[in-house]
């Protein structure tokens, strides 16, 4: 049987903190930034925290056969 593989994809995109919780990068800041504010975009430029309710979704996609 293959092995089973994480999501690369996804494992580029997210990083795991030494108590497991999961960091994402937030949206909207590609697009259309002149029209935000300073304060919108300091924000949206820290990395944040996955919401709970998705947790168990990504965890299923990167820790594939561990």
């Amino acid at each position: 049987m293959p092995k089973m593989k994480s999501s690369r994809t996804l494992a580029k995109r997210i990083k795991v903190t030494g108590t497991g919780k999961i960091k994402i990068k937030h949206a909207y800041m590609g697009h259309f930034a002149p029209n935000k504010t300073h304060k919108q975009k300091k924000h949206l430029a820290k990395r944040g925290l996955l919401h709970k309710t998705d947790v168990a979704r990504v965890r299923d996609m990167i820790y594939k056969g561990l």
